[in-house]
């Protein structure tokens, strides 16, 4: 390891390190809230485990973790190991450890692990620099970046380099982020927990931040003294709102954000959803009541409404807070003034009863698929008629269960794109009294 270069080391060791730095685990066992990524037997654990490494991308939101996984590698790695920061290092310098990189490999069999921090810096021709050095073994690379992959690093880089995904530290994970740090404090201060959960709330799932904000505080006071949440956010100058996501105001206020859409009214809507976004509540879980708002509240009156908030699902996570505020009042909005209908969730509530109810009821033979001799002999499938064989590719079967009878449960609104549906159904159901006819 004697042989390393790194931006994480330099000639004189500071005295005033900061708190985010003091407290960096040292081992992925002491990395909180990547689990999934980081427990045993998933790949990443092993090529730590055994130092054994193929390329590959760190994405993740700030203070998630990706700086530290690679610090990890390096103080353990008995390889070669050089890191660069995309935004501080030109390509020229990059290309120049990679040349070394191709001459150790020549001379002593052994691959240079190259770190580079925030690599979506580098445009698309300097990312061609690195292909050739990967592909000959030379380089063993390594990046981080908060930008999603598949639209900032080349398909070709991208290719011969698996993706790590870190997930945006919870609340419970921050908490125990901040805890660790106050421990750490060289000042014996004791922080009030509604203190402790506006800091949480203030970093927005980035422990970098948590830290910081953290030390700010720390610097305000001597050696002892009880903080309380006044103060922290007199400190942060940020105005403390009434909003605590653990307790009742948070349902509350979600509540009101749901019946204020129910209600059609987009200006409460958007009072609602800014009271929880500027009190610090998590997008995704916001947007989460939203998709469900659009299937329970708007369904097929308008179906373009779940379109809509799975799409603002993907702008909140590839964008992240603050930037995502517009487009969840954009989906707010829309929400609030599409046409309204409960139809479908009540037709599974009913549906819902009757299976509840029925399950021991077999399916009628003949929508059962027959793929075997066997099946046919049992007269799986017999008697199935082929709507698409037939007049206006419908003909009337019975679906149900025959001990059940048929039912009825779903019936259209007479708003939005469900006035449409209730045609086909009247339409349908002509066409099935009319062969009903035919047949007697």
């Amino acid at each position: 390891m004697s042989d390393q270069l790194s931006i994480f080391e330099s000639m004189v060791k500071p005295t005033n390190v900061p708190l985010a730095e003091k407290i960096r685990p040292q081992t992925i066992e002491e990395i909180i809230g990547q689990q999934k990524l980081l427990a045993k037997g998933t790949l990443l654990h092993s090529m730590i485990s055994n130092d054994n490494y193929n390329s590959f991308i760190l994405w993740g939101p700030p203070g998630t973790g990706k700086t530290t996984i690679a610090r990890i590698i390096q103080g353990n790695t008995q390889g070669r190991f050089v890191s660069f920061s995309a935004v501080l290092s030109g390509i020229k310098e990059v290309k120049a450890v990679m040349q070394e990189a191709q001459y150790t490999l020549k001379e002593q069999n052994k691959s240079t692990i190259l770190f580079i921090d925030e690599i979506h810096r580098f445009n698309k021709a300097q990312q061609d620099a690195f292909l050739p050095y990967i592909e000959s073994g030379a380089v063993i690379l390594i990046g981080a970046t908060t930008e999603n992959p598949s639209f900032e690093i080349i398909p070709a880089l991208l290719s011969r380099c698996g993706v790590f995904v870190l997930e945006q530290l919870c609340d419970e994970d921050i908490h125990q982020i901040i805890h660790r740090g106050i421990d750490k404090l060289e000042k014996k201060l004791e922080f009030t927990p509604q203190s402790i959960n506006f800091l949480a709330m203030q970093s927005s799932g980035d422990g970098r931040k948590a830290l910081n904000n953290l030390q700010n505080i720390a610097d305000n006071f001597p050696k002892e003294a009880k903080i309380n949440l006044e103060t922290v956010s007199q400190i942060l100058t940020k105005k403390a709102m009434f909003y605590d996501k653990d307790r009742e105001e948070h349902y509350n206020v979600i509540s009101a954000l749901h019946k204020s859409l129910r209600g059609s009214d987009p200006q409460a809507g958007l009072y609602w959803l800014a009271r929880m976004l500027e009190a610090g509540e998590d997008p995704m879980y916001i947007v989460r009541r939203l998709v469900r708002f659009a299937t329970e509240d708007i369904g097929l009156a308008d179906p373009n409404a779940v379109v809509q908030a799975i799409a603002i699902k993907d702008t909140c996570k590839f964008l992240g807070m603050p930037e995502a505020n517009t487009a969840l009042a954009q989906l707010v909005v829309y929400l609030a003034t599409a046409p309204k209908s409960n139809s479908s969730y009540f037709a599974y509530k009913k549906a819902a009863v009757d299976a509840r109810n029925s399950s021991h009821l077999g399916v009628p033979l003949h929508i059962r698929n027959a793929p075997t001799k066997l099946m046919e002999d049992l007269n799986y499938n017999k008697g199935y008629q082929y709507d698409h064989d037939s007049e206006n590719n419908y003909i009337y079967q019975d679906y149900f269960p025959h001990l059940m009878g048929e039912q009825k449960y779903y019936e259209p609104s007479k708003f939005g794109f469900e006035k449409d549906i209730k045609k086909r159904l009247d339409w349908w159901k002509n066409l099935r009294t009319k062969q009903e006819q035919e047949k007697k």
